[in-house]
C-alpha cells in the first residue's frame, strides 16, 4: 500500500513508520489522519512484522500536532463519518488496537497532537534537541486528549504545567528523561540506530507472547486491579494453549532457537 504523507518500510521483522510532511513539521493533516489507521492496520495484519518504530522526517520536528492550516480551511481529522467525534483521532497503534510493540523515536519538536504518539507508545527515545510542549490553549482549544494520556505516564503536575503554560515554555530532553517521559536521550545521529537496536532485541521473541503481554499491560490501565488481573489471566491462558508455548518449551529443552509462528492481530 502506498501513502501520500507517510513512509512505511518493512524489513527483517521491523516496520519503520515515518511521518513524512517535513515542510509542515510533520503536522497531521486530514490526509495523514486517514492514512495512519490504514498504516497501523497494515502493520497489524502483516505476519512478517513483529515490532514497529515511529519517527518523523526531516531534522526539525517529530510531529507538531494537527495542521492548523487544515483546521482554518475547515478540513478535519478522520473519515467523513467520524467527523467531530473521538473516533476521528486514530493516530497511534493503541488507538487502532494494534498490540505489536512500538518504539517511538522523537527527533526534534513534539507538541499538541504529536504527544499522542508519546502517550501511547511502549518505549520512547528522543534526540538531545527534542522538545515537548502543548499549544492547544494558546490557540483557543482544550488540551484534553493528549494530557489525559500523558497523565498515565508522568507526574500530574508535569502534565498540567505543559497543558496550562501552552507552549510558552518547552520541556527539554533532559527534563523529559528525568520525569520518565522518555527512557533514553541520544545524539541525533544515534537516535534511529538505537531504536533499531532495541527493535532487534524485541523481534527475536515470540510475536504472539509480545502482543498479548503488551495488551495485558495497556488494558490494565482502563480497569480496576481485580479486573485487570482477570483480563491478564485470560491472555496468559490463551498463550499457554497456543502452539508457541509448546514450541518455546521444546526449544528450551532441545537447546535450539524456537520457531515462532507469525502473529497478526
Amino acid at each position: 500500500m502506498s501513502y501520500e504523507t507517510l513512509l512505511l518500510e518493512k524489513r527483517d521483522g521491523v516496520a519503520e513508520l515515518t511521518l513524512n510532511r517535513p515542510h509542515r513539521h510533520n503536522a497531521i493533516d486530514s490526509v495523514m489522519s486517514r492514512e495512519l489507521p490504514r498504516a497501523w492496520e497494515e502493520i497489524d495484519r502483516d505476519p512478517g512484522v513483529v515490532v514497529a518504530i515511529v519517527t518523523g522526517a526531516g531534522d526539525r520536528a517529530f510531529c507538531t500536532g494537527f495542521d492548523v492550516g487544515d483546521m482554518a480551511a475547515g478540513r478535519t481529522a478522520g473519515e467523513e463519518e467520524d467527523r467531530g467525534s473521538l473516533a476521528s483521532i486514530r493516530f497511534t497503534a493503541i488507538q487502532n488496537r494494534c498490540f505489536k510493540p512500538v518504539i517511538t523515536a522523537v527527533n526534534g519538536m513534539c507538541c499538541g497532537g504529536g504527544l499522542h504518539f508519546v502517550a501511547d507508545t511502549d518505549i520512547t527515545l528522543c534526540s538531545e534537541d527534542a522538545t515537548f510542549f502543548d499549544t492547544h490553549v494558546k490557540v483557543g482549544l482544550v488540551a484534553g486528549l493528549e494530557p489525559v494520556g500523558l497523565a498515565r505516564r508522568i507526574p500530574l503536575e508535569e502534565v498540567l504545567r505543559m497543558a496550562l503554560v501552552g507552549g510558552s515554555e518547552r520541556m527539554g530532553a533532559a527534563r523529559a528523561h528525568e520525569i520518565g517521559l522518555v527512557s533514553e536521550v541520544l545524539p541525533r545521529e544515534r537516535l534511529l540506530p538505537r531504536a533499531r537496536e532495541l527493535a532487534d532485541l524485541i523481534k527475536g521473541h515470540c510475536p504472539s507472547a509480545l502482543a498479548r503481554t503488551k495488551r495485558a499491560i495497556w488494558e490494565s490501565l482502563d480497569l480496576g486491579l481485580h479486573q485487570a488481573l482477570e483480563n491478564a489471566w485470560k491472555l496468559v491462558s490463551e498463550q499457554a494453549a497456543s502452539p508457541d508455548a509448546a514450541e518455546g518449551a521444546r526449544a528450551f529443552v532441545e537447546r535450539r532457537p524456537p520457531r515462532w509462528r507469525p502473529y497478526t492481530g
